[in-house]
Parts: structure tokens; sequence; C-alpha cells
């Protein structure tokens, strides 16, 4: 029996991920990546089309297997780990490790921060690959925000007789010409970010800068505030820089269809769904968010924020869900399907708050790799929605735009919390005079240090409010 590529690929997905080509003994050829799955493996069918390589390796191609990735981000970084990890024989592009850019930390007292693409050397710590080059830059310049280590070479540095700008606008704590004794403590720090560990570090640096705020010290706070959201929006760009399986829902009769699917999976007619998410910084600025959708697509008139009213449900997403679901079935009526992002307590609180209105949970594995599953309106969980489905696809889309647009909604909330300062504290000084103070004076630690004088003749400010702030402070 004569094999046809055709029939080997023919289902294979129209979603980003890896495929691997096999030959009659099971040896693997080759290994690719794709943003389009199906629409890359077709390319392969008219022989005359390849390189000659390729042409060679293809008419051994017994078996064809992929593997679906979140993004084409990650099939990127998942195919170069396969080449270097089973070395397919005609696989000739990556071997040598010279094709995607890769960050490095010298071994040296100061060690530098660098990038490069060629062979992992024994004299550097390596990081990556990076899907690209801009993913790279702005991991570059989050650790130097964060860790100020240096990115200037080693005869740059020898000859430095005062700090480069780099210092000057705090992304580097210049060992070209300052004694750093915490420069190792920094270059941990960087180990830390860069293998994944950033999130207890943002709580350590949160739990540090409430006690600065507490001495008073908002010069440093604000240090540590402005490295806090460089980890945190670094870590959601590269979260989100690429929304999951992203499929083109804008036609209305792709969609529409797609809806019509759900309907009958589930078993009942919906005219008004809502998708709910959370989001808070261990418990800080607790917020939730709701996205709505009918047969015709997202409906933005219905999307709506929740800041949490019970602040004793702060940090517990749990009470959280609880909190904002009931409000919005309070405040529509027309809801008649509710989406939750979460496992079984998120769904079992979502059926408890409201009884009258089927519940969907959308369950997601240890990462956002593929492996979701469902908790249906009755209560039973179903594996078996084919990951590469339409139907698939559409939920997780509509519930990456509740999280979407929960995470915009935080933060903004937690930029607005962060300027709050002992300014608030001063009967009188709203937002307004608050913006003329510091954009005045450049910092509430100058505004604390000024003389009556001085804020006096801050325009616009007038006598009683600069009375008012010199007494406070003093």
């Amino acid at each position: 029996m004569i094999i046809q590529f055709s029939d080997l690929i023919a289902n294979a997905p129209e979603a980003p991920g890896v495929y691997k080509m096999y030959d009659a003994t099971g040896m693997l050829l080759y290994v690719g990546k794709a943003k389009n799955l199906l629409n890359r493996l077709r390319q392969y069918i008219d022989i005359s089309k390849l390189e000659l390589h390729k042409q060679i390796m293809r008419t051994m191609v017994t078996r064809v297997e992929w593997e679906i990735t979140p993004t084409e981000s990650d099939a990127l970084i998942l195919e170069e780990k396969l080449i270097k990890s089973e070395k397919p024989k005609y696989n000739i592009m990556l071997t040598d490790g010279k094709m995607y850019p890769m960050l490095a930390l010298t071994n040296h007292e100061y060690p530098r921060l660098l990038k490069f693409r060629g062979k992992i050397s024994q004299r550097r710590d390596v990081y990556g690959p990076y899907p690209s080059v801009s993913a790279l830059n702005e991991t570059i310049k989050m650790i130097q925000k964060v860790c100020r280590l240096r990115t200037c070479n080693d005869t740059f540095m020898r000859n430095r007789t005062r700090p480069c700008l780099l210092y000057q606008i705090g992304r580097c704590s210049g060992p070209c010409v300052n004694n750093v004794p915490d420069y190792n403590e920094n270059v941990k720090l960087a180990r830390r970010i860069l293998t994944g560990d950033s999130e207890p570090i943002v709580s350590e640096l949160s739990t540090k800068m409430k006690e600065l705020s507490d001495k008073m010290d908002f010069e440093n706070a604000a240090i540590i505030r402005d490295k806090i959201n460089a980890l945190t929006k670094t870590s959601n760009r590269g979260i989100r820089q690429n929304p999951p399986y992203r499929t083109d829902y804008t036609h209305e009769k792709n969609w529409d269809e797609t809806f019509a699917q759900m309907e009958k999976w589930i078993g009942k007619n919906f005219n008004y769904v809502a998708v709910f998410d959370n989001s808070h910084l261990f418990g800080t600025n607790p917020v939730g968010a709701m996205i709505t959708f009918n047969r015709d697509g997202f409906i933005k008139s219905g999307y709506r924020h929740f800041k949490l009213r019970e602040r004793s449900r702060a940090g517990n997403d749990i009470a959280m869900m609880q909190e904002f679901v009931s409000r919005a079935v309070a405040g529509n009526p027309e809801i008649d399907l509710i989406i939750v992002d979460g496992g079984r307590a998120q769904w079992n609180i979502a059926h408890e708050t409201a009884p009258q209105v089927p519940i969907l949970g959308v369950t997601k594995g240890e990462v956002r790799n593929g492996e979701e599953h469902f908790i249906m309106p009755d209560g039973t969980e179903c594996h078996t929605l084919p990951k590469d489905s339409k139907l698939f696809l559409l939920l997780r889309r509509v519930r990456d735009e509740a999280h979407r647009f929960v995470i915009t909604f935080h933060r903004t909330t937690r930029a607005k919390s962060m300027t709050g300062s002992c300014l608030d504290e001063i009967d009188g000084i709203g937002p307004a005079r608050k913006k003329l103070l510091l954009n005045h004076f450049g910092s509430v630690r100058s505004i604390m240090d000024a003389d009556i004088n001085a804020l006096l003749r801050v325009p616009g400010l007038g006598k009683s409010a600069a009375k008012k702030i010199y007494a406070h402070f003093h």
C-alpha cells in the first residue's frame, strides 16, 4: 500500500505548533515549527518545490506527528529544544546553536549582561533562546531597571573615568568607577528572574516597599515600586504578546456557526453570555471583570469592571468571584450563561451564587499549553473536546479576552494606588493640587522638605493650601 503524504496530514490542526516527521523505522527525520500547522505541512505535498535535502527527506516520511503550542513563539522555542535534544537527521539550521538570540551573564568580578548568537561558552551562564530580538531587549531593559547590571564590554569598563549615561538614568550601578558591594546580590536576583522565579521576587519587593513607606522613606519606596512595575510589565507582555491559539473570529458567519456548536454541545440556546475573571497582586488592588458575547460576537457595551467592595475578600479568588458574579447577575438579568476561568471551586461558587444561570467552567492545566478541560453546567467534566476544534478555540478566545480586560484594569488600578502618598492625608489636597506639587518639586521628599516660601511659589496652589502642607510636614 502506497502512503500518500496528504493522508498523513489530513487531520493536522490550523494552530501554531511543532511537527515531527519519521521514517518507516521510527527514526525522527525532521522537526519544524509553524504558525499554522496545516498550511505549513501542505507545503510538503509538492516535492518539486522543496529544497534538495528536503526532497530526499520527504520521500522517506511515513509518519507525521505534531504538538500544538499556545503561540508561534512557543513553537519556535520548542522546535529549538527538540532539535538540540533529538538531533533529527535533516535539521541543519539549528544544530550549531546560532539561529536564535540568547542572553548571558559573564563570569567576571562584575558580571556583564549581554546578548549573543553563538555557540555556548563555559565562560558565561546562558539563558534562552528568545523568540525574537525585541523580546530579548525587553528582558535586558527590565533586568537593567531591577538589578542595575552593566552591559558594557570589559575594555570599555576598564577605561572609564566617570559613569556612562546608563548610570545617570538608573540602569547601571557604575562598577566601572564605583565600589558596588551589593553587585553580586543583584546578579543572584537577575539569575532568579531569568530562570522564571519572578513571582516570589515581586512579593519580596512589595513587602520591602511597604516597610519603606511605613518609615516615610518614599523616595526609596518609589524605586522599589518602579522595579515591581518593570517585573510585572515584562512578565505580562511575555504571557500576552501573542494570545494563545488566536483565530480570526471577525467574520460573523464563522462566529455564528461556532456559537451554534456551543449551544448544541451544552444542550441549550443562549442569547447573552458573560465571562468572568479576577486579578490581584498578593491581595492588593483586587479587581474583577466581565466580558460579554452572543452569536454575533463580543458585546462591548456589556463589558464591566468591578472593584471589590468587601475588603475581607481580597486575595481570596473564590470569595471575589462570588461578589462579582452576584453584582453582575443582579445588574444584568439578560445573562443566560456564565463562563468562569478556574477550577471546581470557582464553578461551585458561581453555581451557588447564580443557581438560575447555567455555569461553564474553563479549567486550565499547570500552564496554558492546551490542557484545558471544562466543567459542564450539570457539574460533569469534559476532557474530550478536540484542542484544534473551532469550539475549543472560541472558548479559549473569550477566556483570554476576559483575562486581557481584567489585567488591563488591574494594571491601571495598581498604578493609581502606587502614585498615592502621604499627600492624600492632607485635607483639601486633591488630585489636581497633588499634580501641581509633584510637577513643581519632582518628588514627595522635596515637598516634605520645602519651606513655606517655596510652597507659596507653586503656581495655582494657594496660600491656604501651602500653609496646610507646611503644617502637616513640620
